[in-house]
């Protein structure tokens, strides 16, 4: 609509102009159980805004996105609706130093996951509400401010059906007659205001630490509480409410500490102070991996992280989104490290939190870590690998730059200088300065004020008898060159292991630099650069290190060190630097020895990536067969009953294509297979139902019958996912007609319909639609919510036919379409260059 996109200037005006002391919010929920689908669309929502204007008279907006206003009053004096509202902005006239607005509206519930979600759940019938608003959506709910500088303290009251439970930021404080009122919140930013309401199944704890008691919650739809581990949720909770109190030296700030687990969730999860939101696939209802576990602590200590870095201390627009997510995605694996049963999460953070930074800052629409963020669009989608991983990496980096301890009392007196309050890159930069004794300036323009990576190569000169280092020097190349503090590491074989025997800790800077402490050392077989993970950069080996890698990666004892040789292998093969076949030949070599769950589990995805976009086209025959007898073969020798074994089994079921493995497939569901050990739950037999309906052996029927077995939300998502898979055009027509032209489909069916729509075993049946893709997108922009937008612009992507065609078809579109909204250029221009790189790989494989 008209005036959605709230712009930074707009925002800065109306900052310069407003200050809010308070919102009441009163919203009547008894709708969403109503009996006709007409009175389901909507709610009655009532705000009052309490505000000052700096310049009695003057005029401004508040923002509110509803179909319809039923009373409006500025200071006591009725204003028109129809005037005043125009669908997105309440026009405000004639303000006065003290102002009170009240708004009436009727606002619609979401099938996005934006705004005020309403979901049904299939197993019972039971309505779900809740709220999800960064960066904007909060207007979709109550009339207010929608920027985080404008912050405020809110008083919610909610009316809801018979039975229900509500929760809301503040602690309840009454309720009678179906009416929760919460105590008043302090001052704190729309986007992350929330409300749920629901029959949720509702787990209870308190955390203690001197006098201070923090009532806990832990809740999940009725439908998952036989799933639902809160012990797990809460000791995680716990620790890291430790944690951040002892680094921190700043009490927890918000009182109650809910966390509720919700369904058909666009993100992992929303920082609300008080009432953390996440999906609810994080409750597990099969076997999962170690890997899966620690991946939900990291996302509680991350959301927790943002109690300080976000909440307590906010950025004023959206260019600094990065001192709430860097912080966050950087604290939630320190404190998950240092104070949980998760002490290998810097392997994972280097293995797969830094690839998603690696893209990132090579597409074509990288930014610095501090962007710029011109409107609400471009900060949806800023939401990306640089502001969270690479921004991260960079703060791992000034850990090691300035100090551990000089880096958390910055933090200390951040938090007490800027308490409630919004801040800059100044701001932090200030403190920061004051505990290291550096100049972070310098620092902040190498590293957060430029984009792009840099890559790390040794280059290494032996003596004459080739026996001993003359020289070790390591030069820099890719991005403006940045100071590095890194540790350059040293390995040879000592009784079949990889082991280091030398290593230097260096600060690396300019073109070259030449690391003296290593002249001398015996020569090693491998040299491994920016060992231990200190810095950001992408890793390259000299030609001794990568034939040594080659021969020996699984001999490598140390599982940091392994992690990053394998990201470095993972970024040369996606800089056609390593052919294709020659990166998946060392994972079948090495994977079965991989001991690090979450290790393996990325290369089994990056394996995947491989044969279906980087490998030539004419190896894939040779490449798939090849990786599926070796995937069955680690399958059959793995650890029975081991997690190992869950990960090989859920690998061959995606790279299964041939008769004989696609009948294996069909008899471990049949129970007329088995692999001894292997437990066949639910969410399993999904992952073998998904290949047999992408090889067309598994038909409508037999995907009713598994829903009938599993008739919940659950599975009602994996149905939808196989049906769209199977190969047929009649079903690939149906697939795209109801996400591209309709908008009956839930968020989660949109992304689960994505998800099976294109399948790599039949190209041919996807192939008409790369025409219809850019006919339709810049329509589906203009009409659908941007969630909705980025899922089908991102998902429906032509990717699967890599020929220079689609490239050309592509940048004809970009030619064509130079004044179409900015982000959805951007989208379009981030897969145009994962084609092009993907092309580039094919070739580099073809020579090879």
């Amino acid at each position: 609509m008209p005036g959605e996109n709230l712009s930074r200037d707009e925002a800065r005006e109306r900052a310069a102009l407003l200050s809010v002391e308070g919102y009441d919010v009163a919203l009547d929920l008894r709708s969403a159980v109503a009996q006709s689908e007409a009175e389901q669309r909507t709610f009655r929502s009532v705000t009052t805004i309490r505000f000052r204007c700096a310049s009695p008279g003057a005029s401004s907006f508040a923002d509110l996105v509803a179909p319809s206003v039923t009373a409006l009053t500025l200071n006591g004096r009725a204003l028109d609706p129809a005037a005043a509202f125009d669908g997105t902005r309440i026009a405000l006239d004639g303000l006065a130093e003290e102002n009170v607005l009240v708004v009436d509206a009727q606002c619609a519930y979401s099938r996005t996951g934006e705004g005020m979600h309403r979901f049904v759940d299939p197993e019972d019938g039971e309505v779900y509400l809740y709220t999800q608003y960064e960066p904007a959506d909060a207007r979709r709910v109550f009339a207010n401010f929608e920027q985080p500088d404008l912050k405020a303290p809110y008083r919610f009251e909610v009316t809801a059906p018979e039975g229900w439970t509500v929760w809301s930021n503040g602690a309840e404080e009454s309720r009678e007659g179906g009416v929760w009122r919460f105590a008043e919140t302090r001052p704190i930013s729309t986007y992350i205001t929330c409300v749920v309401a629901g029959p949720y199944h509702h787990v209870t704890d308190t955390y203690r630490r001197g006098d201070l008691e923090i009532p806990l919650g832990a809740m999940c739809r009725k439908g998952l509480a036989r799933h639902f581990d809160a012990d797990d949720v809460f000791l995680v909770t716990k620790q890291g409410l430790d944690f951040f109190h002892e680094v921190f030296d700043y009490p927890y700030p918000f009182g109650k500490y809910d966390q509720v687990f919700v369904p058909e969730y666009n993100l992992g999860a929303m920082e609300n102070p008080g009432l953390v939101t996440f999906r609810e696939e994080f409750v597990y209802r099969g076997r999962v991996t170690r890997a899966a576990y620690e991946r939900r602590a990291n996302v509680v200590l991350h959301e927790m992280a943002h109690m300080w870095f976000g909440d307590l201390v906010t950025m004023k627009w959206w260019d600094d989104l990065w001192l709430k997510e860097s912080f966050a995605d950087f604290m939630g694996t320190f404190s998950m490290v240092e104070a949980t049963r998760f002490t290998n999460g810097w392997t994972t953070f280097a293995n797969n939190r830094k690839a998603w930074a690696y893209r990132a800052d090579q597409l074509p629409s990288t930014h610095p870590v501090t962007a710029d963020i011109r409107d609400l669009e471009d900060a949806k989608l800023n939401f990306d690998g640089i502001t969270y991983a690479k921004g991260a990496s960079v703060l791992k980096q000034l850990v090691a730059y300035a100090g551990r301890e000089a880096f958390l009392e910055g933090a200390r007196r951040y938090f007490k200088r800027h308490a409630y309050g919004n801040t800059t890159l100044g701001d932090l930069l200030a403190v920061l300065e004051e505990t290291s004794g550096r100049d972070m300036k310098a620092w902040s323009r190498s590293w957060l004020e430029t984009s792009g990576v840099n890559a790390l190569t040794p280059v290494v000169t032996y003596d004459e008898a080739g026996d001993r280092v003359a020289e070790l020097a390591v030069e820099q190349e890719g991005a403006e060159a940045r100071p590095h503090r890194a540790v350059v590491g040293l390995y040879r074989l000592e009784g079949g292991d990889l082991v280091r025997y030398a290593r230097a800790e260096t600060d690396i800077t300019g073109a070259r630099t030449v690391v003296a402490e290593l002249a001398g050392a015996e020569r090693p077989a491998l040299v491994l650069v920016n060992d231990e993970d200190l810095t950001y950069c992408k890793v390259r080996f000299d030609a001794d290190s990568l034939a040594t890698l080659r021969a020996h990666l699984g001999d490598l004892t140390d599982p940091l060190a392994r992690a990053l040789c394998w990201s470095a292998l993972w970024n040369m093969t996606r800089d056609a630097l390593l052919p294709a076949r020659d990166f998946v030949r060392i994972v079948l070599d090495f994977a079965g020895r991989e001991s690090d769950i979450g290790v393996l589990q990325m290369l089994h995805s990056w394996v995947l990536t491989s044969l279906v976009h980087y490998a030539a086209p004419e190896w894939r025959a040779t490449g798939g067969p090849l990786v599926a007898r070796t995937a069955l073969a680690e399958l059959r020798a793995a650890e029975p009953g081991s997690e190992h074994q869950l990960t090989w089994a859920r690998f061959f079921a995606a790279v299964a294509e041939s008769g004989e493995d696609l009948a294996f497939l069909e008899g471990l569901l049949a129970g007329t297979e088995s692999v001894p050990g292997l437990d066949v739950d639910q969410e399993l037999r999904w992952a073998l139902l998904a290949p047999l309906a992408a090889h067309g052996r598994a038909d409508e029927s037999v995907l009713d019958a598994e829903l009938a077995r599993d008739d919940t939300a659950s599975g009602k998502r994996h149905q939808v996912r196989c049906l769209a898979a199977r190969p047929s055009e009649a079903v690939k027509a149906q697939a795209w007609a109801a996400v591209v032209e309709s908008d009956r489909l839930s968020n989660a069916l949109v992304e689960a319909t994505i998800a099976g729509f294109a399948q790599p075993s039949r190209r041919d049946l996807t192939a008409p639609y790369a025409d219809r893709y850019f006919a339709a997108i810049e329509r589906v922009w203009a009409e659908r919510s941007i969630q909705i937008g980025m899922d089908v612009v991102r998902g429906l992507f032509p990717a699967l036919q890599d020929r220079a065609e689609t490239l050309e078809a592509t940048d004809a579109w970009l030619a064509a379409h130079e004044d179409a909204a900015p982000a959805l250029r951007r989208l379009v221009l981030e897969a145009r260059d994962d084609l092009a790189r993907a092309l580039r790989a094919q070739e580099c494989d073809a020579a090879a």
